[in-house]
């Protein structure tokens, strides 16, 4: 089921064309990856959702209706660029923003007990903001913007400037409001944190969408044909043997007689006749495809798609 949809949404500044005709479907209680470099238009898009800004063409549809600006309520967006009152004091200003989103006093006090005691801040709640680290401060931040149980999230470079400590407590809360029901949309430049959190995602490049799909179907897509193996026993060099159609690197040797190589395929082939016709060479100890990563594809796409 569709959650969230852009059809068709475009956006001009000045003489700049920052979103052309841009459409992506975010499906109910997925994390959703908006990838692209900088200034493709990932920022402006996010804004127009948050209803920061307007389309100049296209329109915004959640549940199947179009956007209103009461529908804000229900989204939480934590941007790149954090911002905090660095004189307040975190409990006192993390309460205040927790009422500005139609939670009661009482219930953003348990609320934020809650999460500062997950987060192990509980001891900075009298300390003022200017005292925390950045790292800290995200944290209040990232909690201010999950206290009202939106449905739908946006996090932009939600782990910037986190150690890998904390990155690691951050994802598995982003997992853990995925599976209580929330929608998230997550921009980041980081293809390691999409590979791992994503089900989806969607590229846009100079104002325009490049690709959308499931991670997996992406990846499949962009599969280069090239496969690791490992054989003992062989009867010739992996040179000698393979047709000449067939590129063979990384070839080398353990102590133990195990040859480890990689082949660049050209397709024409299956898997299984692959292993069918190196079993015929020795004794196969691993066979495995070596798909293309994010960050492959990510570079690939954008360098296609280049402006001339």
């Amino acid at each position: 089921m569709i959650f969230f949809e852009t059809r068709q949404v475009s956006k001009r500044y000045a003489h700049h064309l920052a979103l052309d005709k841009v459409s992506i479907s975010v499906p109910q209680q997925s994390i959703y990856g908006l990838l692209g470099p900088n200034g493709a238009g990932k920022t402006s898009l996010i804004r127009i959702i948050n209803q920061i800004t307007a389309p100049d063409e296209g329109e915004l549809l959640l549940n199947g209706k179009p956007m209103k600006p009461s529908d804000t309520a229900v989204i939480g967006y934590l941007p790149e660029e954090r911002g905090l009152y660095k004189k307040m004091k975190v409990g006192e200003q993390a309460l205040y923003l927790a009422q500005l989103k139609g939670i009661s006093k009482r219930d953003a006090r348990k609320r934020l007990g809650e999460w500062f005691e997950k987060f192990e801040i509980t001891a900075w709640w009298n300390r003022k903001v200017e005292e925390l680290s950045k790292g800290m401060q995200q944290k209040i931040q990232f909690i201010v913007t999950v206290i009202h149980q939106p449905d739908m999230l946006i996090f932009d470079e939600p782990f910037s400037g986190f150690d890998p400590i904390n990155v690691n407590l951050l994802k598995d809360e982003i997992i853990n409001l995925r599976n209580n029901g929330s929608t998230i949309l997550f921009s980041t430049h980081n293809m390691a944190s999409v590979e791992e959190l994503c089900s989806h995602i969607t590229l846009i490049n100079s104002s325009r969408k490049i690709i959308e799909g499931r991670v997996t179907d992406v990846k499949n897509e962009h599969r280069t044909h090239a496969y690791m193996i490992s054989m003992m026993d062989l009867h010739k060099n992996p040179v000698e043997f393979l047709p000449q159609r067939f590129i063979v690197s990384d070839s080398r040797t353990e102590n133990d007689g195990t040859v480890n190589f990689t082949i660049q395929a050209d397709g024409s082939e299956k898997p299984n006749e692959l292993i069918e016709y190196f079993a015929r060479q020795g004794v196969i100890k691993g066979f495995s495809e070596k798909m293309p990563s994010m960050n492959d594809i990510f570079i690939k796409l954008v360098n296609q798609t280049k402006p001339k």
